[in-house]
C-alpha cells in the first residue's frame, strides 16, 4: 500500500509532485487553459463544453484532419492491415505502405532517401542523438523545439546554444569552435511560437564558411510555405543546401508521425543505429494512408497554400491594425502578447466565453512577462470565421484593456 502524503521523507522523489499546487490553484479560480476537452470537431469548428467554438489554436494548417478523402483512405487500409502494426520498424512492422510513404516524401522533398518515425518528437530527438556524438559540436538555435534540445542533451555532444536567429553571434561561437570536431547546425525553419522563418540564407552561409552540416526541423513549413508546400528552405530556393530536413505528420498531414530526409547513406545509418526508431512501434497503417492521402491534396490542391497565405496576412495585419503585438510573425502562427501570465489566462478564458478558442503560452515556453495567446489558422477557415475571431480579440482586448477603441495599445503606456 502506498505511503501517504503525511509520511512522506524530505528526500522523497514524489515529494515535488505532491507540493506541486499551482495547477489546481489556476483551476480553483476558473482560469485554467489546458488539457480542455473536445467533444467534436469539423475542424475549424469544435465543440466543448456543449459550446460550438472556433478553433483559432490548431496546427491542421491544410485542414485536411476531417476531409472525407483523408477519412475514407484510413478506413480502407484497416481493412486490409488491421489497426496497428504491432512492432517496430526493424523487425515485424515494415509494411509496403511506409516504403511507398518514405518514397514519395523524398521524392517531394527532392532528397536522396526518407525514414519514418513514430512522432515527429521522436525524429529529431531520435535523428539528433544519433548523428551527433560526445566528439562533436552541435550550435542550437535558443528557441529551437524541446524535441530538439532533447535530443542535443541526449547525444552528449558539446552544445553551444545561440540567440534566436542571431547569425552574429552564431558566427562567433564557430569561430571559436575545436576545428578538428564535427560540426552541424540545427534549427527549426519556422519557429513554433513566434510563427518567425529560420535566416536559412546565413545558416547555409555560416555552414559552408565552418565546414558544418545544417539540420532544419520543418515541422511548422513543410505543407504550409515554400514552393509547393516544401518548406522554409524551399522559400529561399535553397533545398540542395541542406544536409537534413525533418517533418511531422501532425500538422498539414492530418495524422501522427514524422520523417527525416537527406542522403541515402546517412538516412540508411541512421535507420539502422537511431534507438528512437528500432525500438518503437511503427506507425499504424490508418495513419501511413492519411499521410498518403494528404500529400496528394496537397500536390493537386495548391489553391489551400495560397488561401493560407492570404489568411495569414490579413490577420496580421488587422490585429496589428488593432493595437496588438503580433511579434515578427511571417507565417499561419500568429502570436498576441498580452503580458503577465493571470491576465494572459483572463484573456484566454474571455475568448472562450467569446466562442473562440486559442492557446494560451505562458513562462518557462516564453520570457516573464511575454505570455501571449498563439492562434493558428487554416486554409479551410472562412472568412466569417475570421472576422469573428477579430471581433473577439477586439471585444476581449478592451474589456481587458489592451488595447483601446482607436487601435491604439495600451501595454506601453501600463
Amino acid at each position: 500500500m502506498a505511503n501517504s502524503r503525511s509520511d512522506l521523507k524530505t528526500n522523497d522523489i514524489f515529494t515535488k509532485a505532491y507540493n506541486f499546487t499551482k495547477a489546481e490553484e489556476i483551476k480553483s479560480e476558473g482560469l485554467y487553459p489546458y488539457f480542455k476537452p473536445l467533444q467534436a470537431t469539423d475542424g475549424t469548428i469544435v465543440q466543448i463544453d456543449g459550446q460550438d467554438v472556433i478553433m483559432a489554436g490548431s496546427n491542421n494548417y491544410l485542414g485536411l484532419t476531417n476531409d472525407p478523402r483523408v477519412i475514407e483512405a484510413a478506413r480502407d487500409v484497416i481493412k486490409v492491415y488491421g489497426t496497428g502494426c504491432t512492432g517496430s520498424r526493424y523487425l515485424n512492422g515494415t509494411l509496403d505502405l511506409h516504403i511507398e510513404l518514405e518514397e514519395k516524401l523524398a521524392d517531394f522533398m527532392r532528397k536522396d532517401a526518407c525514414v519514418l518515425f513514430s512522432t515527429g518528437y521522436q525524429t529529431n530527438e531520435g535523428a539528433i542523438q544519433t548523428i551527433a556524438g560526445r566528439k562533436d559540436i552541435i550550435f542550437s538555435d535558443k528557441d529551437n523545439h524541446a524535441c530538439i534540445v532533447t535530443g542535443t542533451l541526449i547525444s552528449n555532444a558539446k552544445t553551444m546554444r545561440f540567440r534566436h536567429n542571431d547569425m552574429e553571434q552564431l558566427e562567433k561561437l564557430m569561430k571559436r569552435a575545436d576545428k578538428q570536431a564535427g560540426k552541424i547546425i540545427v534549427s527549426d525553419g519556422v519557429f513554433s511560437m513566434s510563427g518567425t522563418i529560420a535566416k536559412v540564407p546565413e545558416l547555409v552561409r555560416l555552414k559552408e564558411k565552418f565546414g558544418a552540416r545544417l539540420y532544419l526541423d520543418d515541422a511548422h513549413a513543410i505543407g504550409v510555405i515554400g514552393e509547393g508546400g516544401r518548406g522554409s528552405a524551399s522559400t529561399f530556393d535553397m533545398m540542395d543546401d541542406i544536409d537534413l530536413i525533418s517533418g511531422t505528420f501532425s500538422k498539414s498531414f492530418a495524422s501522427l508521425g514524422g520523417f527525416l530526409v537527406g542522403d541515402k547513406e546517412v538516412i540508411e545509418y541512421i535507420r539502422h543505429n537511431s534507438p528512437a526508431h528500432i525500438f518503437s512501434a511503427s506507425m499504424p497503417p490508418a495513419n501511413v494512408a492519411t499521410v498518403l492521402k494528404a500529400l496528394e491534396i496537397l500536390k493537386e490542391e495548391t489553391w489551400r497554400l495560397d488561401r493560407l497565405r492570404e489568411i495569414s496576412d490579413y490577420m496580421r495585419r488587422e490585429l496589428r491594425a488593432m493595437g496588438f503585438n503580433v511579434w515578427n510573425s511571417e507565417t499561419p502562427i500568429i502570436p498576441i502578447v498580452i503580458g503577465e501570465m493571470e491576465e494572459c489566462f483572463k484573456f484566454w478564458r474571455e475568448l472562450l466565453e467569446s466562442g473562440v478558442y486559442v492557446n494560451a503560452v505562458v513562462p518557462p515556453a516564453v520570457p516573464q512577462g511575454m505570455s501571449l495567446l498563439r492562434t493558428s489558422y487554416m486554409a479551410t477557415h472562412t472568412n466569417e470565421h475570421l472576422d469573428r475571431i477579430l471581433d473577439a480579440f477586439r471585444k476581449v482586448g478592451i474589456n481587458q484593456g489592451i488595447i483601446d477603441r482607436n487601435g491604439q495599445s495600451l501595454l506601453e503606456t501600463q
